[in-house]
């Protein structure tokens, strides 16, 4: 507030894992070109270790230590609760069967749901193993594209897709002798049958300069599926990605330049039986663009006439030359079906209402936020209240919560008043709330995680605030030393823990280039201070002898090796893409942003683990969280095995 006595009347419910002396309150004031700190009222942490609520008024002080002005003071209370006084960090991550998941999440846990998990964007029939589970049940690998190509052709009244690109020249199903339409003219013709297809890509603001339109650097294609859509039925929103009107000019500026709408979603309605509708979701890492089909096996030559003959994908090298090898792609997606599935859709309409209103413009004479349907006036379509539920006893039930790292910026609905928005665990930011409840679920995952983490992901960079050098580049997310943390307490009680993280070799792009470089070192920084920590708690209970650091974190890259067919001509060029097609090798691009915890919890969606994904300012993001509550270590009482049994095979392929 612009006063000189503000009232703020905020709360905040801050998860922390740092070695901090104090705790500093930091008063900025509220300038066109960004904050500047006005004081700071600091109380010592060894005050709140005892746990007791402190209150009072702290006076502010300069960076000299003198008071800001006379009298001037921070009226507040703050109380700390140590990680070990948290239910689930001694029962689990789905603490037993009175669960709520992530307590005071803008989206709730929802109860007895489906769910279907997905390894790349196809599974062949009989290209990996029979898993066999609990219950007399089998593992079904699901085939993504071809679900979503098929949930698509059978929807009746909406189609809506969120991504952070989109082509429409992609086929979801490549593997079958039946011909079947682009992308582009699948969502053309369900708009003429009479659905609402509503698309809503992110607006890369290097694919159109002064002087004209680009590629971009990110070579998103938004322009060019902008215009294959302009005279048709379906709406397309190319989305920027901007702060607020009321924040600086240098934020404004960094925020729209480079930070990216990130969130993959399909939605669609679906046969209910009965002659009713619900909705479902497709939600994780799979955007509908080229180079993501992919299949477990990974090829690099065999598939460039087949599979891959108008998707040649590789930008790691620097010429465009489709002999190969071509990228393999490994991703991990889901599809919801019950209450949470409403959820995402909800998701969809506060980011398209939002998106519309800065468009201002129309199509064949209607307003954009005039496009969403209203559901709840559709007669046919099952309301969220009125889904099935399916009892926590039936084996294939799911609890599911959905989860996003979003802003007031780029989403309209957030509530106005702070103690709502306090009650949604919303952040109060510099004129902006602040949904980062993706970066609380990971955290509270793996605070309550028993046994083993095991992570796939495109990124692993955070807490820098713990690093030995470098310590102010603002990668605070607490994933990295949430889970050093965990693993030397674990030590330090003589219990078996272990994380699996698999990470890509490299960022895609060319590996020296300066921002590959940068991306690694600062990963490198990550896992050191990660090494560290652990290797400090072997020592404080006399297990350095025993053990090394790397008995209990692994990092593992993937790669894969074609053998050839046939003798291939020799060459004496020695580029890098001739020396990979020399060698028949190249890394598998780990684009997978999960995590599963104890085989009972598992989280999918958009997000990396790094900065960018986890703030909530920065890059918009949607993910679930999801476990099956008759495969649980606290209902079973040994290791479960359901779906998230199957977990991801890397063996043979790793690097």
């Amino acid at each position: 507030p612009n006063s000189e006595d503000p009232v703020w009347a905020q709360n905040f419910v801050v998860p922390v894992g740092h070695e901090a002396a104090e705790v500093q309150f930091a008063v900025k004031d509220n300038d066109v070109f960004g904050g500047q700190v006005i004081g700071a009222a600091a109380i010592p942490a060894e005050q709140l270790l005892g746990g007791d609520k402190i209150e009072g008024a702290y006076p502010l002080l300069d960076p000299n230590g003198r008071p800001c002005a006379p009298g001037a003071v921070l009226r507040l209370s703050i109380q700390y609760t140590p990680v070990a006084h948290l239910t689930a960090y001694h029962r689990g991550v789905t603490a037993g069967p009175d669960s709520h998941g992530v307590p005071d999440a803008y989206f709730p846990l929802r109860r007895g749901m489906r769910v279907t998990l997905y390894q790349d964007a196809h599974v062949p029939e009989g290209c990996l193993p029979d898993i066999r589970l609990d219950n007399g049940l089998q593992y079904q690998h699901g085939q993504c594209w071809r679900d979503m190509y098929t949930a698509i052709i059978q929807a009746r009244r909406l189609i809506y897709i969120a991504g952070w690109s989109v082509f429409h020249t992609i086929r979801l199903v490549r593997d079958g002798a039946e011909e079947v339409p682009s992308l582009g003219d699948l969502l053309k013709m369900k708009s003429q049958e009479g659905v609402r297809v509503l698309l809503l890509v992110w607006d890369d603001p290097t694919s159109e300069t002064i002087i004209g339109r680009m590629d971009g650097y990110m070579r998103t294609r938004d322009e060019e599926t902008r215009r294959f859509f302009k005279h048709s039925p379906v709406q397309i929103l190319l989305c920027p990605r901007s702060a607020g009107k009321r924040h600086s000019w240098v934020k404004q500026k960094e925020t729209g330049t480079t930070y990216s709408h990130h969130q993959k979603t399909v939605i669609v309605d679906a046969d209910a039986g009965g002659n009713r509708r619900k909705i479902i979701a497709f939600i994780g890492g799979l955007d509908l663009c080229g180079g993501r089909y992919d299949i477990p096996g990974h090829p690099l030559f065999r598939t460039l006439q087949t599979l891959h003959k108008e998707d040649y994908h590789n930008p790691n090298f620097a010429a465009v030359d489709a002999r190969g090898p071509r990228e393999p792609w490994h991703d991990l997606h889901s599809k919801i079906d019950g209450p949470a599935a409403y959820d995402v859709l909800k998701n969809f309409e506060e980011r398209w209402l939002k998106a519309s209103k800065r468009h201002g413009i129309k199509k064949f004479g209607k307003s954009y936020d005039d496009a969403l349907l209203r559901i709840e006036r559709i007669p046919d379509i099952i309301n969220i209240n009125d889904t099935l539920y399916f009892s926590d006893n039936d084996p294939e039930a799911w609890h599911v919560q959905v989860f996003r790292s979003i802003d007031s910026n780029s989403a309209k609905g957030f509530p106005k008043d702070p103690r709502e928005a306090t009650r949604k665990n919303l952040v109060c930011g510099k004129n902006v709330l602040i949904d980062m409840s993706i970066h609380t679920a990971y955290v509270n995952a793996i605070r309550a995680a028993q046994h083993f983490i095991y992570i796939e992901n495109q990124y692993f960079i955070g807490s820098s605030f713990d690093w030995d050098s470098n310590k102010d580049i603002g990668a605070n997310n607490l994933v990295p030393i949430e889970i050093a943390l965990k693993i030397a307490t674990k030590i330090k009680v003589n219990q078996r823990f272990s994380a699996y993280i698999v990470l890509p070799m490299w960022p895609e792009g060319k590996p020296t280039g300066h921002i590959a470089q940068r991306i690694l070192y600062w990963q490198n920084k990550t896992m050191q201070m990660m090494y560290e920590i652990i290797y400090r708690a072997l020592k404080e209970v006399g297990l350095d002898d025993v053990y090394e650091p790397q008995d209990y974190l692994v990092f593992f890259c993937l790669g894969n090796r074609e053998a050839s067919d046939s003798p291939s001509a020799s060459s004496t060029a020695d580029s890098p893409q001739e020396q990979a097609r020399k060698n028949r090798r190249f890394m598998v691009y780990v684009h997978s942003k999960g995590m599963i915890v104890d085989d009972e919890y598992v989280i999918i969606g958009s997000a990396n683990i790094n900065q960018r994904s986890m703030e909530g300012t920065r890059d918009t993001e949607i993910a679930m969280g999801a476990y099956q509550p008759q495969y649980t270590w606290a209902n079973k009482i040994s290791a479960p095995r359901g779906q998230l049994y199957d977990s991801a095979d890397i063996s043979g392929i790793v690097l």
